[in-house]
């Protein structure tokens, strides 16, 4: 390749990647806002008076699958019996 193909390919590159940098710093700006929206959230249920370390897990459990849950219960139970504690 000679230094005029060269320079065009690397000047098509260097515009491509400042495109996929300036998506990703909006998206960083994005998650920021929404983590920000978050903290609101939880900063007014928690001043309603709602336990927001049980909300945070009610969130993650609602996440998860209903059998995997259910497997995870029992064996928190089988071991909670081991240990005297129910």
């Amino acid at each position: 390749m000679d230094d005029a193909q060269t320079d065009a390919n690397y000047r098509v590159t260097a515009g491509e990647l400042r495109q996929f940098i300036e998506r990703i710093e909006r998206l960083e700006a994005e998650k920021k806002d929404l983590a920000d929206q978050q903290k609101e959230v939880m900063a007014e249920a928690k001043a309603r008076g709602y336990d927001t370390k049980v909300m945070r897990k009610v969130v993650a459990l609602r996440k998860r699958d209903k059998d995997e849950i259910a497997e995870e219960e029992a064996v928190l139970e089988m071991y909670k019996e081991a240990l005297g504690m129910t």
